[in-house]
This record gives C-alpha cells, structure tokens and sequence, in this order.
C-alpha cells in the first residue's frame, strides 16, 4: 500500500494569513488593554485653583486634588464630610465618602483623590500634607509619618 499524500489546499497561503491576522488581532487587543490599564491607573494631580479651570476636560476622569481646608466648612454628614479646599482664591466644594486621616482639620494642605460630580468633587481618599515649617512646630503629631508624606 502506498500512502496517499494530502490534497493541496484550493488557496495556498490561507493557513498563514489566518496566522498573521490572529496575532495582529491579539497584538492590538493586548495594546488596548495595556492602554486603558495605564490610562485607568495614572491619577491626575491638579490644585484647586487648577481643576476648576480644567473641569471640562477633566470630566469624570479621577485625578487628584490639592487645596487648603477651608475653615468653618467641616461638616459630618454621617459616615461623610463635606468640606471645601482652597487654593490661590478659588474655593471647591468637597462631598468625601468615609472617615477622614487622624490628622485632618481646617487650615491643613490635604490631597483628595476622587473626580468631579456635578457641582463638587467626589473625595474618596484624603491624604494629609505637611510643610517643614508644619512638622517643626508640631513634631509630636508627625513624629510616626514618613518625611515625604
């Protein structure tokens, strides 16, 4: 008995550009991937002053935002508190979901992570800014907090 060798394919090459045409699509949906990861993952930093100015094209996007607390804003609204930053004259309302830092109060440098809602910023993380002139005035109540924070 002989072997009978196999049909030759009615369109030659048909094998290899399917091929080619599979590893172009993985190659730009793995692009796309990694493109809207990093774009997801980069958080914005803005001041006040600065988002207000940008907030159309800020749009819902998450950034940061840094502005000074405002003083007799403070206000607990359940498991919440609203408050404003300032920065260079320009005053942004705050809604921030969850309990604030320890060391968060009127008159401090704070950063907020979250994006814009409306007519204020959806705060969903505060960070506390502290100045050199700041820490050695209070050294006790930064004594446990990293220099860069």
């Amino acid at each position: 008995m002989t072997a009978v060798p196999p049909a030759p394919s009615a369109h030659p090459g048909t094998s290899r550009k399917r091929l080619y045409i599979a590893g172009a699509v993985i190659v730009v949906a793995l692009g796309f991937l990694v493109f809207k990861g990093l774009g997801n993952a980069t958080v914005f930093f803005r001041t006040a002053d600065e988002a207000v100015a940008e907030k159309a094209k800020l749009g819902t996007h998450r950034f940061r935002i840094e502005g000074v607390v405002v003083p007799g804003t403070v206000q607990q609204a359940g498991n919440d508190v609203n408050f404003a930053i300032e920065n260079n004259g320009v005053r942004v309302p705050v809604v921030h979901v969850g309990d604030p830092p320890e060391l968060f109060k009127p008159n401090i440098p704070v950063v907020l992570e979250g994006k814009w809602d409306g007519d204020h910023y959806a705060s969903d993380r505060i960070m506390v800014k502290h100045s050199e002139s700041y820490r050695v005035k209070n050294p006790q109540r930064v004594k446990d907090y990293p220099v860069g924070s």
